[in-house]
């Protein structure tokens, strides 16, 4: 009996050590995740402090000195360039590193060597984009020039020094938690995340959409219901402006070019069912979440020198996507945001300029329908020959599983994402189409913020801007010198009118891209009369313009209530452009809701339904958080839009778009008796009273089940909005920040939705008197438990900016610096 005890008892203790020290599924090794000395609970800071230190790193040439401010922003201070940008990299893995390695592995389509198969398709997805092949061009491109080669070097053995100096003790927890180590730096991680951005900034899939609805409906209706000019717009340079060039011609239209392309997208996704559901399918409200930026000339300005301000809105996400930096060298003292795993400063200033950035959103990804020879997939039709396939292959690790070999097929255009026959991630993506897409060109985007950190004047400025490529940004700059300017900037190709609105014929050469605009006949404008510049996502330039960028931006909402603020303003302060940013007006309701409430038949309106119609007709138009009027609005807008566009909702066997938000405001308050109104598809013949009235109902039906009878608390926008900065893991949930107490949406100039917002806030007073204030809705730790991983998301959340400190030399003293780092070789 003490036998089978002892045994017992050593099966049991060895299963128990094999559980907790095994990863089992997506369980973690408890044993080491728990072990008090290497666990999670080394990852805990002490508040608020910072330690003095000094330590030697192999590899630097010369003494690098960091100081640390009051809300951890390093400062850092070399003698040399190369030392600056290893002290950058080494500095940023030491806050970051976890952020880097996950945001580059999911670039490159790594997820699942880390995660397991749960990943697997997105992985799939991004291999079969060609983001491995587009970063690996673009390094090529960069480490031929001795300038961005040098900086990427250093970065890497900056982040490569931090890295050797870890224990598994000291990795960041999330290493921990998913039980991995981290892997050696190189200069394509930097390249990918350069990539990374270009995806999430300069792509876009309707092309198949809107090919069903061409071939749907005619193109009689797409040039009515999707205009390639909206009725009402405030483009990015102020209309009027001159072009003073002469344009390169545009390639001719094809005649047939509007000749519908069978089978465009043979399959649907989960995103194209999900379209069948209540919820309006508008790609335009998903381009709301957009960006803006501004600079005051000095007449204007309280100062008399320029104020320019930036607030990119993106996904947000803990860690934030931005890391506060100074960086001083012999040739540069600059500030701002840095990307975690890129060199430079991307949004920032100097002693003489400041610069910010929003998205231009032109089109400069089309589709390719391929007209394979045979099934072997060999070759391809091209001008009356066959052209042979490139087949690359990509090998996907999957953690615990065996590899995923993937072939993916190459055309001169680019990879065709999905073949006949599979399932594409997103559900916009066209099957059988080869991808064209700018991000795929050479490019050297570092030597653009290189530049642009150490301009003097506009000349530099717009010597930067030459170098750039993707994804195209619109640059504001105001300099010391009095000059304020903005340029919608990057490599544009020059197209004929809607060529990439719809799938191209991937057989005939005069579809493809025959050249590109010069950079100097992008649009641009420098000291306006009207005395400011500004973005805000939409058109780049009025119909003068003589170069094709594309058919839908933002709409006219933000960037029109940015223009009248700064119009009506005088002595401008830098405070009062913080408040700007913070403005949660709201444009859209303002010309539309009046004429939805006057169709409303009252009398149809229950008790509660009546009490939701007498408050949102008596809203002031503020997405202020504890409005009721903005939910209303919001809900009963995406039911109304559903209910008029009905007909064009997504169908199992045929993906379709619906008009935009401006397409359907004009059909609201000027064509009151548009045929669009009816649905075909019912006996009864619907009205605009029909469809507001009912669609209203609906919305406070919707709200009343979700949230209760109508109440200040529960309706409230910021309660029903509910604002989330999600971990970069999205699973992940007691290391993120829900239910953020704040107003803006979609549409509005504080354009925090659900879970997209202002990512950095910057506003810089140029002139001798140099001040500059900003903030970020996060910390500059990655850890958890650090003091610093969240501490600025609560003064983010008011509209508050913090004081930035910009030291101009090493022995400036200042109260707010609290530590000392000391680096040597």
């Amino acid at each position: 009996m003490k036998w089978i005890k002892a045994i017992l008892s050593s099966v049991l203790t060895i299963g128990l050590i094999f559980f907790f020290n095994t990863k089992l599924g997506i369980l973690p090794p408890l044993g080491k995740l728990l072990n008090p000395f290497h666990g999670f609970w080394a990852n805990a800071e002490p508040t608020k402090t910072e330690s003095e230190k000094s330590f030697s790193l192999t590899g630097l040439q010369d003494k690098v000195t960091i100081q640390f401010d009051d809300n951890h922003v390093p400062h850092i201070f070399a003698n040399n360039t190369y030392d600056l940008f290893y002290a950058q990299g080494y500095v940023t893995a030491y806050d970051r590193l976890w952020q880097m390695e996950l945001q580059t592995h999911a670039a490159a389509g790594r997820l699942s060597e880390i995660i397991g198969d749960r990943t697997l398709e997105l992985d799939r997805n991004t291999r079969r984009r060609g983001m491995v092949v587009a970063a690996k061009t673009t390094l090529t491109q960069m480490m031929s020039d001795s300038v961005s080669k040098q900086i990427l070097e250093a970065y890497s053995a900056g982040v490569n020094a931090y890295i050797s100096s870890l224990s598994p003790k000291d990795y960041p927890i999330e290493y921990k938690i998913l039980d991995y180590s981290p892997e050696p730096w190189e200069p394509l991680k930097s390249a990918l995340l350069l990539k990374q951005m270009a995806t999430t900034l300069a792509t876009g899939d309707d092309d198949g959409q809107m090919t069903n609805v061409l071939a749907h409906y005619g193109y009689d209706v797409v040039k009515d219901l999707f205009p390639d000019y909206p009725f009402h717009e405030n483009p990015v340079i102020p209309v009027g402006t001159k072009w003073n060039f002469e344009p390169l011609p545009t390639p001719p239209q094809p005649k047939d070019f509007i000749k519908p392309i069978s089978n465009a997208i043979t399959s649907l996704s989960k995103f194209s069912r999900a379209n069948s559901s209540l919820v309006y399918n508008d790609p335009q409200a998903e381009k709301e979440v957009g960006s803006n930026n501004w600079a005051i000339n000095g007449q204007k300005s309280a100062t008399g020198y320029p104020i320019l301000s930036n607030d990119p809105h993106l996904e947000l996400s803990l860690p934030s996507i931005w890391y506060q930096i100074q960086l001083v060298g012999p040739d540069v003292n600059v500030c701002g945001a840095s990307l975690p795993g890129a060199p430079n400063v991307i949004s920032g200033f100097n002693e003489k300029v400041a610069w910010g950035v929003t998205n231009v959103g032109s089109d400069v990804m089309d589709w390719y329908k391929i007209t394979f020879k045979d099934q072997t997939h060999k070759e391809y039709l091209y001008d009356g020959i066959y052209k042979p396939v490139k087949q690359v292959i990509e090998v996907i690790k999957v953690r615990g599983k065996p590899d995923v070999i993937d072939t993916v097929l190459y055309t001169h255009h680019g990879p065709i994402v999905y073949n006949e026959g599979m399932q594409s991630l997103n559900g916009r993506t066209p099957i059988g189409c080869a991808m064209r897409w700018i991000a795929h060109e050479p490019s050297n985007e570092l030597v653009t913020f290189y530049y642009l950190n150490r301009a003097k004047n506009y000349s530099d400025y717009v010597k930067a801007l030459s170098y750039y490529i993707s994804p195209a940004q619109n640059f504001v700059f105001a300099s010391a010198e009095n000059d304020i300017a903005l340029w919608p900037n990057g490599k544009f190709p020059i197209k004929w009118k809607e060529q990439g609105k719809f799938i191209l014929d991937g057989s005939n050469s005069a579809y493809d891209w025959q050249g590109w605009i010069p950079h100097a006949q992008n649009p641009h404008v420098l000291n306006p009369p009207r005395g400011f510049v500004s973005s805000a996502n939409q058109f780049s330039a009025d119909t003068t313009y003589p170069y094709y960028l594309g058919w839908e931006f933002s709409n006219y909402s933000r960037g029109e209530r940015i223009n009248q603020r700064l119009t009506s303003m005088q002595q401008i302060t830098p405070d009062s452009l913080r408040m700007l940013q913070n403005d949660n007006y709201n444009i859209h309701a303002r010309d539309v809701l009046p004429q939805l409430l006057s169709y409303v038949s009252q009398n149809q309106l229950n008790k509660e339904q009546l009490k939701a119609y007498q408050t949102v007709a008596g809203w002031n138009k503020q997405n202020n958080p504890a409005e009721i009027g903005p939910t209303i609005f919001y809900v009963w807008w995406q039911y109304f839009s559903l209910k008029l566009w009905d007909e064009f909702r997504s169908t199992e066997d045929k993906p379709m778009r619906m008009p935009n938000q401006d397409r359907t405001v004009k059909l609201v308050t000027t064509e009151p008796t548009s045929p669009w109104i009816d649905n075909k598809e019912t006996e009864q013949k619907e009205t605009l009273a029909d469809i507001a009235t009912q669609s209203f109902r609906a919305t406070i039906d919707t709200l009343t089940t979700k949230k209760g009878e109508l109440n200040p608390e529960s309706w409230a926008w910021a309660k029903y909005k509910s604002t989330t900065i999600l971990h970069l893991s999205r699973s992940i949930l007691p290391f993120s920040r829900k239910d953020i107490w704040i107003g803006g949406g979609r549409g509005i100039v504080n354009a925090t939705s659900e879970r997209n917002g202002p990512s950095w806030r910057m506003v810089v007073a140029l002139g001798p008197n140099l001040k500059a204030y900003a903030l970020y809705p996060g910390g500059q730790s990655g850890n958890p438990g650090s003091y610093y991983y969240d501490n600025m998301i609560d003064k983010w959340s008011k509209g508050e900016l913090l004081d930035v400190v910009f030291l101009h030399k090493q022995t400036e003293k200042n109260e707010r610096i609290k530590a000392t780092w000391t680096l040597t070789h």
